[in-house]
């Protein structure tokens, strides 16, 4: 096996919860990383609900600068609406510094879920633990 573990984080930006709402997640900062992941792991979804997730970018960590990211700058796609328990991932290669996850929500009561970015390719290695 290659040692990942010293040359990658992994920075929550949805923290696994039940969400009833449209929530954007707390930024992540790309700086120090030449690549990021972002995984989405999902749990129950309460009363048929829609749920859809996307990556947003910014320059700045001000609110009104994020945007969707182009499909360009993506590596794989994500589902309109996500399923109950599944892990889903999409590959960031944009220039932007900083990303986050939003969850939309459609209809629905709820839905359990969380994201995550894997950064990697660390300008300095190891990463701390």
């Amino acid at each position: 096996m290659i040692d990942t573990f010293h040359d990658n984080n992994v920075v929550a930006s949805l923290v696994p919860a039940v969400q009833t709402a449209t929530l954007k997640g707390s930024t992540v900062d790309t700086q120090g990383f030449g690549s990021a992941l972002m995984v989405v792991n999902t749990g129950a979804i309460d009363t048929a609900g829609t749920y859809g997730i996307a990556i947003q970018e910014s320059d700045t960590t001000t609110d009104g600068d994020f945007a969707n990211v182009a499909a360009t700058d993506l590596l794989g796609a994500l589902p309109t609406a996500l399923a109950a328990s599944t892990v889903y991932r999409q590959g960031y290669i944009g220039k932007k510094r900083y990303l986050r996850a939003v969850i939309t929500k459609a209809s629905g009561t709820s839905i359990a879920a969380g994201a995550v970015f894997v950064l990697g390719h660390a300008a300095l290695a190891p990463v701390g633990a």
